[in-house]
């Protein structure tokens, strides 16, 4: 029984020899899939970048080896048994979106991994830290824009390689290969944003005008870079408003980065004193304020007569801090301490207006009160 049975299916392969070949094909490509990531995964070393990538791209692997498979079952059906116009391009469509899925996912795998090797996607939120992380901050901006923007060029040129396979809108698909910067030519008014924003991106990304959780003075307001992504900013506000930029913007305004080659920053405090106030003794309290602070960075501590009026000394105290956050609680705990010192210690030096009446005996220049004395 057995061997008649093999007898009829070596008599079918032998005049069958397309078909046979396909379900040989589709048997095979599971396991040999499964086989060939043990062995890519294997011949990673651990804590390497291969087990990271096959888990970011094993889906869409599966996608495109299955789609190969059924290519080529096609392909070798196809001397016998002529296939369907629609079908081939349904799989022809399929395969193409699988191919720019697996390029999507692949650019992510390696904007992932090198953001590991630098530091992790992980930054903390505590903007006192914001001065020690200037290079996990640099990598985690570089790997995100530019990760967004290659994905976005992939999708273009898979929509107009999608485009183009079909016979009815070809000219559709070679219009925005075109407008992708494919072809070298820019098609359209309409494509303009988008391509000044793709660039905006890439300067971004190359040149680092500004990072994530970079501190920036943005239309007059103040806060951190939450979010880059491939076509705007997402900018928070100390007061947790969030305020939305095209990446365009920071190319073409002026903006300040309180955070570009380092965090730390010089603080002011204004006081008004009396001209009697010794200055030494203002100098004396500042450098037992700011050696007591823990925000203070021991760089500056500083006292200067900057302006006088006919009523008053302005001082000026000038303070050092590692980043924003310390800067500004620095600021307002000195500003508070020495106002409380002058209080204290020289309540008679605050700044007061004088008023100086003529003298007793100029009776008709006398204020009133001295008139009615002397009557």
């Amino acid at each position: 029984m057995h061997e008649q049975l093999l007898t009829r299916a070596a008599a079918w392969i032998g005049t069958h020899g397309p078909e046979s070949a396909a379900i040989g094909l589709s048997l095979l490509a599971l396991p040999a899939f499964a086989l060939g990531a043990r062995l890519v995964l294997r011949a990673q070393r651990s804590g390497g970048i291969g087990p990271l990538l096959w888990m970011r791209t094993r889906r869409a692997l599966g996608a495109v080896w299955t789609l190969l498979v059924l290519r080529l079952d096609l392909l070798l059906l196809h001397a016998r048994h002529a296939a369907p116009e629609w079908l081939l391009l349904a799989l022809q469509l399929a395969l193409i979106a699988s191919l720019t899925w697996l390029s999507m996912r692949l650019v992510h795998a390696c904007g992932e991994a090198v953001t590991l090797r630098r530091g992790g996607l992980g930054l903390p939120e505590d903007p006192r830290l914001l001065d020690t992380n200037l290079q996990a901050r640099g990598a985690l901006t570089r790997a995100r824009v530019l990760t967004r923007v290659v994905n976005l060029l992939v999708a273009l040129v898979g929509l107009g390689l999608a485009l183009m396979s079909i016979p009815g809108v070809r000219q559709i698909g070679t219009s925005l290969l075109a407008s992708a910067g494919i072809a070298g030519v820019v098609v359209g008014f309409a494509a303009r944003p988008v391509l000044s924003n793709l660039l905006a991106g890439l300067q971004i990304a190359l040149t680092e005008p500004i990072r994530i959780n970079d501190v920036l003075i943005v239309e007059g307001e103040w806060g951190r870079v939450e979010e880059i992504t491939g076509t705007y900013v997402v900018f928070r506000i100390w007061d947790d408003r969030r305020l939305i930029l095209p990446l365009q913007w920071f190319i073409e305004h002026p903006f300040e980065n309180w955070t570009r080659t380092s965090a730390s920053l010089l603080v002011t405090v204004f006081l008004w004193v009396d001209y009697g106030m010794p200055v030494q003794a203002l100098r004396d309290e500042l450098k037992r304020l700011c050696a007591a602070d823990p925000d203070w960075d021991g760089r500056h501590a500083l006292v200067h007569v900057t302006e006088s009026n006919d009523q008053a000394l302005q001082v000026r105290l000038l303070m050092s801090a590692a980043n924003s956050a310390r800067a500004w609680e620095l600021r307002c705990r000195v500003r508070e301490s020495m106002v409380s010192y002058l209080q204290r210690e020289w309540p008679q030096h605050l700044p007061r207006r004088r008023l100086r009446w003529p003298a007793e005996d100029d009776e008709a220049s006398a204020p009133p009160w001295k008139a009615r004395e002397a009557s």
